[in-house]
Formats: structure tokens, sequence, C-alpha cells
């Protein structure tokens, strides 16, 4: 059993498709095929059902996944802990980052990162916040640059970057002055209430004693953004997206989202991501 075998094992598991796995892993499909076979013959036994196009794991198949997940971990551990005997920075990234703060912060971020740096490889994944948390959480990526939980979260070290203040907004006949109660009774177009923005969103109305019901909502704000200037509903966004369209005065405390940097203590940190913080923590002391 080999740990290229393994990795494979779990990206069909994930992906739930041979074809989709070989895209994931930049191979062939028959090569795919072939290492799970090998691992299949291996441990002598089926590790997948094929029904159509679709395969499944089998009961062997559930049973493996989450040994396969703590073994590609801990080798991978061992591999950064071995690198970080050196003191060069180079070597893979993994990390991921939102739609939002990829488009409107991060550029000058990365540009500089990277000509400092030229010998690391960063591997970076656009998520939803909540995606890239539970990344970092089961250890897929060494950091990530989100929206914090306003909850927080036990398995993870956060590290605040940027204050990020929100504004209610709307245009077309949806401008002036309003009562939070008043905005209820209007079509509104929230961020999805899943994500960390939207219920901040939803518990301040909460907290008012007033139920919101969004005309429509979505995860990307910038979407948000342009359905709000078509006059479909108001919303909340953050300050810096006010480009074409109105702030709305309403009688609500302020409400912000804290932006920054989220880590899983329990995975060791390679000098990539140790230099990556050292540069995001920089930026944001020249914006204060």
């Amino acid at each position: 059993m080999n740990f290229t075998d393994l990795q494979t094992f779990l990206a069909v598991a994930e992906r739930g498709s041979f074809s989709q796995a070989s895209q994931q892993l930049h191979v062939t499909q028959p090569a795919v095929t072939k290492r799970v076979k090998s691992l299949e013959q291996f441990l002598g036994t089926p590790l997948f059902d094929r029904v159509g196009k679709r395969v499944f794991l089998t009961h062997a198949g559930k049973l493996l996944e989450p040994k396969a997940q703590a073994m590609l971990a801990l080798m991978q551990d061992t591999e950064r802990q071995l690198q970080n005997l050196s003191t060069a920075v180079a070597g893979p990234l993994r990390m991921a980052t939102s739609h939002h703060i990829g488009l409107h912060r991060l550029a000058p971020v990365l540009r500089e990162f990277v000509d400092l740096y030229p010998n690391v490889q960063l591997n970076l994944s656009f998520e939803d916040s909540e995606v890239a948390h539970g990344m970092a959480r089961h250890g897929d990526i060494e950091l990530a640059v989100v929206t914090l939980n306003p909850q927080g979260d036990t398995q993870l070290d956060y590290e605040t970057i940027w204050e990020d203040p929100l504004v209610f907004v709307g245009s077309g006949a949806i401008t002036g002055r309003y009562t939070m109660a008043e905005l209820a009774n209007l079509p509104c177009v929230l961020p999805g209430l899943g994500t960390y923005t939207g219920r901040i969103v939803l518990e301040r109305f909460a907290s008012a004693g007033i139920s919101l019901s969004p005309t429509m909502s979505t995860n990307y704000l910038e979407t948000i953004g342009m359905l709000v200037s078509v006059g479909l509903g108001w919303s909340v966004l953050p300050k810096s997206m006010l480009a074409s369209l109105n702030v709305l005065k309403v009688d609500c405390p302020p409400m912000s989202r804290t932006l920054g940097c989220v880590t899983n203590p329990q995975r060791s940190m390679s000098n990539g991501a140790q230099a990556f913080l050292e540069v995001i923590r920089g930026s944001a002391d020249a914006q204060d």
C-alpha cells in the first residue's frame, strides 16, 4: 500500500466519480482506476460499488476513508516538519480564501508574497468562508484568509487582519431613511443565511424581535451588489462595495464582520505559511 493509492482512493470517495477524481489529480482516468484496483487487491476487498457512472463506498471503503485521511495527514505533517528543519522558504503552500477577499483585499498581499518568496508553490483555492473553515479543520489546507465565524471555533486558531464594516444599501425606489421594521417589509437580497455574513444580519434583526424573509439570497456579495443595483431589493454589504449603490439610513446599531487568518493548531506550519502570515500582517499594519 502506498500513499499515492490512498490519495487517489480519497479523491474518488470525495468526488463520487473516477473521471472527476482524475481531473482533480491531473492524471488519466485509467491511472485512477489502476491505483484503486491496486489498493483493493492489497486489502483483499472492494472499496467501491459502481452504479452507472457513479461510485459509492462499500462498507470496507467507509471504514478505510477516515483512516486513510489520518495516515495522509500524518505523512504530510511529517514532511512539513522535516522541511522546516531548513530555514529556506520554499515548497508547496496550500491555502484558501473567499471570493470577496480575493477580489478586494488579497491581491497586493499575494503580489508582495510572490515577489519575496518565488520558490513557494502557492496553491490558492477560492471557497465560501464556511467551507474554508472546514478545510482548515480537516487539515486539507495550511491556512485560510476568510470571514471569521462570529461564534468562534474551538478547533481552530483565529487572527484578525481586517475589520469590515457592513452597511445597508439600496437602489431604485429603496432610498432614504428606514426603521428596521420598515425594511423587513421591503424586498431584500441577503447573503446566504448559511454564511457568517448572512447570520450576522439575521441575528441583528432577530435581536430586535424582527424576522426577515429574503426575496432571494446568494453566497456571492458581488452578485448581491448587482441585484441591488437593478432595484431588486435592499441588502447589507461591506462598506468597500458602495460603488453604484445608495447607503440607507437605518435605526440599527453598526454592524461589521471580521476578516482574518484561520489555522489549525494541530497542524504544523511550513516556512511558507509562516512567511505568508508575516506578509499579510504587514499589509494590515500599513492600512491602519
